[in-house]
Parts: C-alpha cells; sequence; structure tokens
C-alpha cells in the first residue's frame, strides 16, 4: 500500500479529493501541495482550496452539496461542513447522446426458450399472494418441497415462496392498487416461473379475479389461483396448493438450455449499502458490462428516482428524444411533491452507513449511481413495475430502497441482477439471479462469503475499470447460463419479495 498514493482526483475541476485509504493528520499530498489538518477516513473528501460558507463543491466535476462553514485547504469535508442547497441544472435534452460502436460479433449465453420466444436464466415454479393473510399457507406449500426435494425435476431449480405484507385497506381504484396489481402480474408473467400459483384469503381488496381480469392474465395449467376461504380453511388449500404444483412439474422439467444471444439478457443494476468507492469502482464496472450488454442488443434498466436525484440532468442529456428525457423529470417532480406531502425531504437518503462510507448528501451519492448505467443512451423512462420492451439503457421509477426497487424491475421483467454495495449489503431476489459487487479491497477480505466479485482494485489503481468491467461481463454471462451465485447457494430470495406500498393504508 505504500507505494500507491494516498488520494484520488476524479475530475481536473473537482475541488476535492478521496482518500484510497485511512490517511493520517500531518500527511503532505505532494500532487496537490497541501497538508491533510486532521485523520481522514478511507473513502472520505479533502478539500483542495479554502470555500467560504455558501459555496458550491464539487466531485465528479458536478456539485455535491454547498459549504455550511468556511472549510480550509486540507479540511476533512463532510455531513459537518457540507450541506444540501438548492441549484439549477441544465437538462439538455438529448445533447451528449452517443453511437455506441456495434459489437464486433455476437455473444451467447445457455439460456431456457420459452414457448413465447422468451428467454430464462432460471426455471422456478412461484407462489404468489394476493394479500398477507395468506401468506403462511404459501410458505408452508414451500416447505413440503424444501422437505421433500425434486430429485425427479433436475431442471426446475426451486419451489418459491413470495409472500407480501400488504394487499389489504387500499381503496380498489387507488394508485396503490394499481401499483400492487402491475407488480403481482409481473411476477406472474416472468420468465423465470415455468409455473405460478397464486393464493389470497377471499375477502381482501386485493381480489385475485379483478387482478386476473385488469391485468389480462389467463389461468391454465401453468397459472392458478385459489384462496383459503373458497377452499375450506387452510390445511385444505396447503394441500390443494401442493396438489396443483405436482401437476405442473413434469412440465415444467421439460426444459432444456440452449445458446441463444446476449440480445436475451434484461440487467437489472442496482446498489445498496453503497460506500463513497462506488462511484468510483464497482459502479462505473458495472456500467462497463451494461455497455457491452447494449452493444450487444440487450436491455440494462436503471433504477432509484431517489439516488439519481441532483443527478438526473446527466441522463437527460443522454435522452434519446426530448419526450424521453421530461418523462424521467416528471417523475423526479412526482418525488418532489410525495416527499413534501409526507413532511420529508430528498436528502434523508443516504442512509447512516452510506456516511460512515463517505457520501455526504444525496447529490454526491446519486452522481456514483448513474454510474451503473454506463454511458449509452437513455431510451426510455417507466413507471414502477411497467412491463419493459425497449433494448438498450432504460430507467425504472422506483425508491432507493434495495428490495423494493428490486422488486419492481423483476416485475418489469429483468432476468438478471447485479448489485454493487461498499458497506456489505447481503441480498439476493428470487427467481432472478444476482451478482454482488464489492466496491473495495476491505469490504471483500471481509465479507467474501456473500460478494461474487471485487472491484477494489480499481480503487488501488491495479486494475482498470475496463479490465474489471471484462470480468464482470464473464461472469454476467456464466451466471445466465445457470451458474448459482453466492446469494443463490445461501438461499437468497425468497423474503426480499416487497412490492411498493405507494398509498395510504386505511
Amino acid at each position: 500500500m505504500s507505494n500507491v498514493y494516498p488520494v484520488m482526483k476524479l475530475n481536473p475541476n473537482d475541488d476535492v479529493v478521496v482518500a484510497r485509504f485511512p490517511v493520517s493528520a500531518g500527511t503532505v499530498l505532494a500532487n496537490e501541495n497541501i497538508k491533510v489538518q486532521s485523520d481522514i477516513p478511507e473513502g472520505h473528501k479533502i478539500s483542495l482550496r479554502d470555500i467560504p460558507v455558501g459555496q458550491a463543491v464539487k466531485r465528479y466535476g458536478q456539485i455535491i452539496g454547498f459549504a455550511s462553514e468556511p472549510i480550509k485547504a486540507g479540511d476533512h469535508i463532510h455531513t459537518h461542513n457540507l450541506s444540501m442547497g438548492d441549484f439549477s441544472r441544465d437538462y439538455a435534452f438529448g445533447e451528449d447522446t452517443i453511437e455506441l460502436p456495434k459489437a464486433e460479433k455476437i455473444d451467447t449465453f445457455m439460456g431456457i426458450k420459452r414457448a413465447d420466444g422468451r428467454v430464462a436464466t432460471r426455471n422456478f415454479i412461484g407462489i404468489l399472494t394476493s394479500v398477507n393473510c395468506s401468506a403462511t399457507v404459501a410458505r408452508a406449500i414451500e416447505d413440503h418441497y424444501k422437505k421433500h426435494g425434486l430429485e425427479n425435476y433436475p431442471n426446475v431449480d426451486g419451489v418459491v415462496a413470495l409472500p407480501q405484507s400488504f394487499g389489504c385497506a387500499i381503496g380498489f381504484d387507488s394508485e396503490a392498487m394499481v401499483v400492487m396489481r402491475r407488480t403481482l402480474s409481473g411476477y406472474a408473467r416472468h420468465v423465470n416461473f415455468a409455473g405460478v400459483v397464486i393464493i389470497g384469503l377471499g375477502c381482501e381488496s386485493n381480489q385475485i379475479k379483478d387482478l386476473i381480469q385488469v391485468e389480462n392474465l389467463t389461468e391454465g395449467k401453468m397459472l392458478h389461483t385459489m384462496t383459503i376461504q373458497e377452499t375450506g380453511g387452510t390445511q385444505k388449500t396447503i394441500n390443494k396448493g401442493i396438489e396443483v404444483i405436482d401437476g405442473m412439474l413434469a412440465e415444467a422439467n421439460q426444459v432444456k438450455r440452449e445458446e441463444v444471444p446476449v440480445s436475451e439478457i434484461i440487467l437489472a443494476l442496482e446498489c445498496g449499502g453503497s460506500d463513497s468507492y462506488s462511484g468510483i469502482s464497482a459502479n462505473p464496472v458495472l456500467g462497463y458490462a451494461a455497455d457491452k450488454i447494449v452493444q450487444q442488443g440487450g436491455t440494462a434498466i436503471l433504477s432509484e428516482t431517489s439516488e439519481i436525484y441532483g443527478a438526473e440532468h446527466l441522463l437527460t442529456r443522454r435522452a434519446v428524444t426530448p419526450e424521453v428525457g421530461k418523462k424521467l423529470i416528471s417523475r423526479i417532480k412526482w418525488w418532489e411533491d410525495y416527499c413534501a406531502r409526507n413532511n420529508s425531504e430528498m436528502n434523508n437518503n443516504p442512509s447512516a452507513g452510506n456516511k460512515v462510507g463517505g457520501l455526504t448528501t444525496v447529490l454526491e451519492k446519486s452522481l456514483g449511481g448513474i454510474a451503473k448505467g454506463g454511458t449509452s443512451n437513455l431510451v426510455d423512462v417507466y413507471e414502477y413495475a411497467e412491463p419493459v420492451t425497449a433494448k438498450g439503457l432504460v430507467f425504472m421509477d422506483t425508491p432507493g430502497y434495495d428490495p423494493i426497487a428490486v422488486t419492481g424491475q423483476i416485475a418489469g421483467g429483468a432476468n438478471l441482477l447485479c448489485f454493487t454495495t461498499g458497506r456489505g449489503s447481503a441480498f439476493g431476489s428470487k427467481p432472478t439471479p444476482s451478482l454482488k459487487l464489492a466496491t473495495n479491497n476491505t469490504l471483500w477480505k471481509r465479507q467474501e462469503e456473500d460478494m461474487d466479485i471485487n472491484c477494489g482494485n480499481v480503487v488501488d489503481g491495479t486494475e482498470t475499470i475496463a479490465e474489471a468491467g471484462e470480468r464482470l461481463y464473464t461472469m454476467i454471462l456464466d451466471m445466465a447460463s445457470g451458474k448459482k451465485t453466492k446469494s443463490e447457494l445461501f438461499g437468497y430470495g425468497g423474503l426480499e419479495f416487497v412490492p411498493w406500498n405507494i398509498g395510504s393504508i386505511m
């Protein structure tokens, strides 16, 4: 470590440098000709100049906040002296669109072709619930298959219950109900499910018959519904659910993997437990891989509207049309109103862990977060859990809370997920497999059992973003071809289904 320069400057216009590792007070940064005034934790910011109160501070060449007290060159910049403030953003719709070079060859993976032409990366049978009241029944059915196994059905990855916590006490025509139905129907149709059973209580607001009708779902051999009240009780419903799934397994097992193009990948991009290194290493590494998938004709879904706030102008400049850019801004405005009516504010994000990791404001977090989207043009914007049909980089409006955001992306059709973390998030997301990217070497050494790939060498300067991105791209294709990720081996994914409860509970 002694041969590694202790700080990084990310943009020539920056007012700060970022510590690669803990930097002691009194250290002289020769390249910047400043003396560090206090001990600086790894990932935290050091001022390059004197900054008066109220003046903007830049990182990534963009504003991350405003000095809340006088800052001297060499000072630690964090929550004690940097705060949010209003500033204008130039949305400049479409001014920075580019044409990525065409892929030199068609890359492939071993996927599962469904009868409708879609391509799966996993082959589950799912148990969904219309309401929390049927969650115990759904779990009991899953437990039956955990106990007895699926040895006779080697091509079925599992029977998974995804119970939810709501489904009642919301209005029939409310925005919350629209989102709930859209999310459930997205899972019911998900390509990684060979078959689905939807179980309700019977008297809930979220009536299964209305879900089927409104979302144009078709019941049949591989999509069954039932309620506890109509079936006659808990045990009878458990028995009926097992009987129905037993009837699905043989057909679900009749799949085989075959070579398919990367254009069939719909990759969800997510970050959680972020730190200051996220926007330096793992996020741009993921962005590099996302660009490669887009070049191949595939799709990458960026999300978490509350975590692009303040950096949205960098996406609107990449929008393929003004209309696409304006769709994104309309979601930003919705969030500003959402916060106002709930007596909240956008800078409630970042979290306590984010701040320990060196992130100070949501502006700073957002600038690092959008790096997951690479450099591709923004081709469309979707509301939460809407079916994603466009090819290329798209944005989905979701909260920043990881399980809710990922649930929306999967409901939209994501058949793969990459999840970056600096603090050490442990996460999985059935039926969609998840690769986790560590942003720094310290995390990798501490929590390697949960991390699939280490991007910390980018921080140390011993690996380039492109080199790490190529490693990640290969791992994505392996995951798509059936190789289990660490979260899958631990069994993550059944408890992380969290639809967005957007409205009032009555």
